[in-house]
């Protein structure tokens, strides 16, 4: 007889619908298209999964960091476009020329292989120039691009249909964001204004809920999508899209003075009921909030994280509490939110949600 299937320790659902609230509101907020950053399983929701709904709402790309996600959003049938928002090796340029995605170009080599697979494909090819701003990871900088644009446009096979850059601090340094703003209106013009671009893209979550955006007709939202804002003081609230969750595997009462996991950083003051749950930083739940005052919710309660993470397992302080073994846990989402765990590990909220492990059973509603 095969026995019944065990269900998960931890899982992490999903809310689609939220999603998709959230991907309306940053379109209102913007007044103009969107990029839907999905990069890194759509920032651990679940690539397919997240790619399948927000196709339904007409979002103009798909932004991923490699051809590896391209390539599981095209298998997976959604027919967006796919914009690939870093430099690529020229290994995998044949495979983007040949299923049409469009590479952001940093370098004049780069754009020469381009337009050399493109005529062996006979095709042309649509491609975005990335300029530097100020982020200092890729693109052309600022000076002599009017030259390198007329070298460009030389190229028979390429179509600089977009121009982009990339805000590094738009969630902490507002002088400098608004100057980068000012520097990209300035190479639009220079380059001949912004007409002569049909996608024109800066700003990313951030971005696009604190700054005016005029040259701009594409912005490419992340974080605000899957329900947390990069702006804490802004009056768009995300809404929560993941909820991380395990289970009470075990309660028992310790004697004053009984130490709690590894280390004994945590030693009881008085008798102390603890509750052992099935999750640990091998699911990605951050091993930095020991220590730190981190709570989950359990019946309708918040209750305190005792001890040191371990790579399975946390322990959990539910004196004078009903707890019981088999009872729901939720480590972030509606009650705990994920930027909270993430500033008790000392860390962001990116980080967390991307670091979810594949262990981690995701459950898509």
């Amino acid at each position: 007889m095969t026995p019944p299937p065990s269900p998960p320790r931890a899982w992490a659902e999903i809310d689609l619908s939220a999603l998709r609230d959230n991907f309306r509101a940053a379109r209102n907020a913007a007044g103009c298209e969107l990029m839907a950053v999905v990069k890194a399983g759509a920032y651990g929701h679940g690539l397919e999964e997240v790619a399948r709904t927000l196709a339904a709402e007409e979002v103009a790309f798909f932004g991923v960091a490699n051809v590896g996600e391209a390539r599981r959003i095209a298998d997976a049938g959604v027919g967006t476009r796919i914009y690939l928002l870093g430099a690529t090796w020229a290994e995998e340029r044949a495979e983007i020329v040949g299923r049409d995605w469009t590479p952001c170009i940093s370098s004049l080599d780069e754009a020469r292989h381009f337009d050399r697979l493109a005529a062996d494909a006979g095709r042309r090819l649509k491609v975005h120039l990335a300029v530097d701003t100020g982020m200092g990871r890729g693109g052309f900088v600022a000076e002599g691009l009017p030259e390198r644009m007329q070298a460009l446009e030389a190229l028979p096979n390429l179509e600089i249909e977009g121009i982009g850059s990339h805000l590094p601090s738009a969630d902490e340094d507002e002088e400098f964001t608004r100057a980068q703003f000012a520097r990209f209106a300035e190479i639009l013009k220079a380059l001949g204004g912004p007409e002569r671009f049909r996608w024109r893209h800066l700003s990313n979550s951030a971005g696009l809920l604190g700054y005016d955006r005029e040259t701009c007709n594409l912005a490419r939202p992340g974080l605000m999508l899957y329900g947390i804002s990069p702006l804490p003081g802004h009056p768009l609230r995300p809404v929560n899209v993941m909820s991380l969750k395990s289970r009470v595997t075990l309660v028992r009462t310790l004697p004053a003075g009984h130490g709690v996991s590894y280390g004994r950083a945590f030693v009881t003051t008085r008798e102390t009921r603890v509750a052992t749950v099935g999750i640990g930083y091998g699911d990605g739940y951050p091993r930095h909030v020991s220590g730190h005052g981190a709570e989950v919710f359990i019946r309708g309660r918040r209750f305190p994280l005792i001890g040191r993470v371990t790579m399975d397992q946390i322990m959990i302080d539910v004196t004078d509490s009903e707890v019981a073994e088999g009872d729901e846990v939720e480590l972030f989402g509606a009650h705990v939110r994920v930027d909270e765990v993430a500033a008790k590990a000392g860390t962001i909220a990116w980080e967390v949600l991307t670091g979810i492990t594949p262990r981690v059973v995701r459950i898509h509603r």
